[in-house]
């Protein structure tokens, strides 16, 4: 055990050195901050009293903002509107210091956001009371996606790692993929796919990150055991060529299944703390993208990625962790 940890620590100093492209879906997170007065007489709802409103990244974005604040450098590249929460989107990545210069603005397509109404204050601990999703599905303009074509051509090779995040909101299409996934293997980057469904299209792939109920989907069938949760790994691994699979399993932790190599189960690491799950795979696809583009095995990796997620899910809303909090993490846990 104390070997692994040097070895885990290890893992995270190198971080600082990685490249990191975080291409897919552009999300604002919407959050409206509200104290609750009273039951109000039209509904049996609280009336709430406005608190704050903010917009920070989701989606790809906020896959690449985990990256940022794991001490790597990255840069997004993906669609975003002409419309206030996309150039909110924009700046709050930039102040992250994170290179925008692959987001490309589509004239007439706004930007997808997901609005979380949450009340609370001070005395009450702050819940999520409703959510109100604007998702765009259409194909890219022409125009865009040669824009964004372009960009991947020139831009890919500076890179060691690639994470292919798709919510299925019409940027990742067979253009994309057909350009991004051989560029990629050719240069020799890190390959690792957070998708919520479609994943035959990602062949050759390093590694693919599904929740339990998207590995369930792709393979048609439910999932309720732990050999259950396997098999359908093994499938996945077969349609995608992958190198591996990392199944995340909410309260029951992750299933790690490689291609050449034995299948573990990783307990969920603070299964009594959870506060707010958003955003924990885009942060479980960070942590362990960045291991494998330093050298980690798959089982090291998704250690770093289950320690990361047991992290953000104790914080409300998107959240990200930095170096030193999973250092500490390492420290603590029983790997």
């Amino acid at each position: 055990m104390h070997a692994l940890r040097n070895r885990l620590r290890r893992l995270v100093a190198s971080f600082a050195g990685r490249r990191v492209l975080a291409l897919g879906d552009m999300v604002a997170d919407e959050y409206i901050l509200g104290r609750p007065v009273r039951l109000s007489r039209e509904a049996p709802l609280p009336v709430l009293e406005w608190v704050d409103r903010y917009i920070v990244p989701g989606g790809a974005a906020n896959v690449a903002r985990n990256v940022g604040s794991l001490g790597a450098s990255v840069a997004v590249a993906g669609v975003i509107g002409r419309d206030e929460p996309g150039q909110a989107l924009r700046q709050r990545l930039e102040a992250a210091g994170i290179d925008t210069a692959g987001i490309i603005e589509e004239e007439g397509r706004p930007t997808s956001s997901k609005t979380r109404i949450i009340g609370g204050s001070p005395q009450v601990v702050s819940q999520q009371l409703a959510r109100i999703d604007r998702v765009v599905r259409t194909a890219l303009l022409a125009q865009t996606q040669a824009r964004l074509l372009d960009y991947l051509q020139s831009a890919l090779p500076r890179f060691d790692a690639m994470i292919l995040s798709d919510y299925e909101n019409g940027v990742i299409g067979a253009d994309v993929i057909g350009v991004a996934l051989p560029l990629a293997r050719q240069h020799g980057l890190t390959i690792v796919v957070d998708a919520h469904g479609g994943f035959e299209r990602f062949a050759g792939i390093t590694v693919a990150t599904p929740n339990q109920d998207e590995a369930a989907l792709a393979v048609g069938r439910e999932l309720h055991t732990d050999d259950e949760v396997r098999q359908a790994g093994h499938d996945l691994l077969r349609l995608m060529d992958a190198r591996g699979v990392l199944i995340t399993r909410g309260g029951e932790g992750m299933t790690v299944v490689e291609a050449d190599g034995p299948c573990h189960h990783l307990p969920a690491t603070s299964p009594s703390e959870v506060r707010d799950v958003t955003g924990a795979g885009d942060t479980v696809a960070a942590a362990a993208t960045l291991a494998l583009a330093t050298g980690a095995s798959l089982l090291e990796a998704a250690h770093l990625g289950n320690l990361a997620a047991g992290l953000v899910i104790r914080r409300l809303g998107t959240a990200t962790v930095a170096c030193a909090e999973v250092l500490t993490a390492i420290e603590a846990s029983n790997c």
